[in-house]
């Protein structure tokens, strides 16, 4: 392993010998020192003043030390932190000292010059800490949004020894050591023609090419290699090919992760390498039980970018753990996780309950794109979770501005299709009125009208923005570049249109022209209702018919001039007599019969989703008399007999003596 030498004892100075960087500083003057390090970091140096630069390390014996007690010894002039020179338990020599301890106190550092000044308290460092050193450095600057090292960082003698080390003799370096330091620059913007940056990726090549790494270099490297030259670079296939013949049993939980990483970089190559990815998604069951939450959430985001439906059995699993994990994953990455499940349609009741209890205490302190992808969750599984529902309410009420466009609208379209209104909807809608109104334009106009048709499915009907909706210069900001309105559009359009002839009598403003208008709601995409289940539809017909004595009697699937598809229609006269589907005279009443299957209801629920729910009240304020037919209702009868003698309570409750 190689050793870096840092400091040495002032005491027995000529018992030690010099290693690394600091032999090559000592034999070099400063001038050349400054040459060296300003070339392996030129990137860096960019955002400085163009002033002389003076390399502030002096050999060890020059120092000026003091000294409080006559054993604590520290250079004059530079910062003391007391966690650093606590050295009571803790060796200056890193022979003996416990490597776990060593990565621990790193970890604790909140500062790169914590680091540093605690690396210079020691005498060898081993690459592979020296390396992890420098990678600490690098994440605590990238987590400050910095791109590159301040002037401080790269003038530090403790840093500029690393770095020379790391450049004249990456060679020397352990395979750990090399691709540790290769992974800590990449997390900066350094330019990929620095010589610090050229040397190891070389040298990372030589020992690639001799088949030197071991797995976990592999995936360092392959994640390395992604971020300097790209997912198309031909290094990374050497590094994949190498990896695909390694035994999975070799690997770590992290960096089975790792390889899904590198193969979610390169998304266009998921055919090429599917046999791979088979194998790492049955030995991944195997290791679920070990992964972090971060590790959780990376594994279902590469699923999602490498369109893995067939690894179903691989998210199930996650999703078990999901639930455990739920109070320990960060915004993202339950923001990614809820995602992975909305594209491979994975829900279960203790993920909505975890998600509940979860969203429900910390609703006011969520971010507001985890707040609106739990809400889509939702939406798109058509989960009536009231819990949720009432803390997102809460959520946008005290909270609203820092919610984007598409975020709200997200926000109320979960509402408006789960048919769910919560006990504040009165300040959550005056809240929406007053954004509408605040920032209307900068809604994009699709955006603008889900959400508006949305809030008519509720009963809050936007009749202060129809006249908006309908104007020529709305509908042509909707077209946008296209030559005609999409279908959905359209149908949204319209219905919002019989919504104010319907609801909102009072609305006089303008209306939307014939020709934006559709004449059907039901389509085979994008529908504005569900059609109906065939099997339940097909067992009231028997039931009908037998009921009725004849098929003449009822008309199925009925469009109606007003856009509606009726299930089943029968038409009474004036003496509440059953006519023929075929007459159209003496039609005193129409009977509309919904069929609702499940996919009409919320799930696990008998609650009506908003469309079908807006379906039934326009078809009553059309005068049609609506007779709702629920699956559970009818997977309860057990016989024919007892399935016509529901249907006579249902049609015709009050007339059971009625003759045909």
């Amino acid at each position: 392993m190689a050793l870096i030498t840092l400091r040495r004892n002032l005491c027995h100075l000529s018992d030690f010998r010099i290693h690394g960087a600091l032999a090559a500083l000592k034999s070099q003057p400063v001038n050349h020192v400054h040459k060296v390090v300003r070339e392996c970091l030129q990137p860096w140096f960019s955002s400085l003043q163009p002033e002389p630069f003076r390399v502030r390390f002096h050999h060890a014996c020059c120092k000026k030390f003091h000294s409080e007690n006559g054993n604590d010894l520290h250079p004059v002039g530079e910062p003391v932190f007391s966690q650093v020179h606590d050295l009571d338990s803790f060796e200056q020599n890193l022979k003996n000292m416990d490597e776990q301890i060593f990565y621990r106190r790193l970890n604790n550092f909140t500062s790169p010059e914590e680091v540093l000044s605690f690396i210079n308290t020691l005498q060898t460092l081993p690459d592979t800490m020296a390396a992890a050193a420098l990678q600490r450095i690098c994440e605590m600057e990238r987590k400050d949004g910095e791109q590159g090292l301040p002037k401080e960082i790269l003038e530090n003698h403790v840093f500029q020894a690393l770095c020379i080390q790391f450049e004249q003799e990456p060679s020397n370096l352990s395979n750990t050591g090399l691709v540790t330091a290769l992974q800590a620059l990449t997390l900066l913007d350094v330019a990929p023609q620095s010589n610090l940056l050229l040397n190891l990726v070389a040298e990372c090549q030589h020992r690639l090419q001799r088949g030197g790494l071991e797995v976990h270099g592999l995936c360092v490297l392959g994640e390395s290699l992604i971020k300097l030259q790209g997912p198309g670079c031909a290094t990374l296939d050497l590094v994949i090919y190498q990896l695909q013949g390694e035994k999975l049993e070799n690997f770590h939980p992290e960096d089975i992760v790792a390889l899904y990483r590198i193969l979610q970089a390169c998304p266009e190559k998921a055919d090429q390498h599917q046999m791979l990815l088979n194998k790492i998604n049955n030995f991944s069951l195997s290791i679920v039980s070990n992964l972090s939450p971060k590790l959780i959430s990376q594994i279902l985001t590469a699923l999602v970018a490498l369109d893995q439906t067939q690894a179903l059995p691989l998210v199930i699993k996650l999703g078990k753990y999901v639930v455990r994990h739920i109070p320990r994953f960060t915004n993202e990455e339950l923001r990614k996780v809820l995602e992975a499940f909305i594209y491979f349609g994975h829900n279960d009741r203790f993920l909505t309950a975890a998600l509940e209890q979860h969203v429900a205490a910390l609703c006011l302190t969520l971010d507001p794109e985890v707040v609106s992808t739990v809400t889509a969750y939702c939406s798109r599984k058509q989960i009536l979770s009231e819990p949720i529902l009432n803390a997102v309410a809460e959520t946008f009420v005290c909270q609203s501005e820092k919610f984007s466009p598409s975020q709200i609208s997200e926000l109320i379209e979960a509402f408006g299709k789960l048919n769910y209104l919560p006990p504040n909807a009165s300040d959550l809608f005056r809240k929406l009125e007053d954004t509408l109104f605040t920032h209307f334009n900068y809604f994009p106009p699709k955006t603008l009208l889900k959400l508006l048709h949305s809030c008519s499915l509720i009963e809050y009907h936007p009749v202060n923005f129809m006249a908006k909706l309908y104007s020529p210069y709305f509908l042509q900001r909707l077209l946008g570049e296209e030559s005609h309105l999409d279908r959905l559009s359209l149908a949204q359009l319209t219905q919002l249109l019989l919504t104010s002839i319907l609801e909102c009598p009072f609305y006089k403003g303008p209306k939307l022209l014939p020709k934006y208008q559709v004449k059907s709601f039901l389509t085979p995409c994008c529908s504005l209702e569900t059609p109906v289940d065939f099997q339940l539809y097909k067992s009231v017909m028997s039931g009908l018919i037998d009921f009725l004595g004849g098929r003449q009697y009822f008309a199925s699937k009925v469009l109606t001039p007003y856009c509606y598809t009726i299930d089943v229609e029968i038409k009474l006269d004036e003496e509440g007599f059953v006519l023929p589907f075929t007459v159209n005279e003496d039609v005193h009443k129409r009977v509309a019969l919904c069929i609702d299957g499940p996919k009409r209801f919320c799930l696990n629920s008998k609650h009506l989703l908003g469309k079908e729910a807006i379906k039934q009240r326009h078809l009553r304020l059309l005068g049609y008399k609506v007779v709702q037919l629920p699956y559970y209702e009818i997977e309860m009868l057990k016989s024919r007999l007892e399935l016509v003698e529901y249907l006579q309570r249902k049609l015709f409750s009050q007339n059971t003596g009625i003759c045909w």
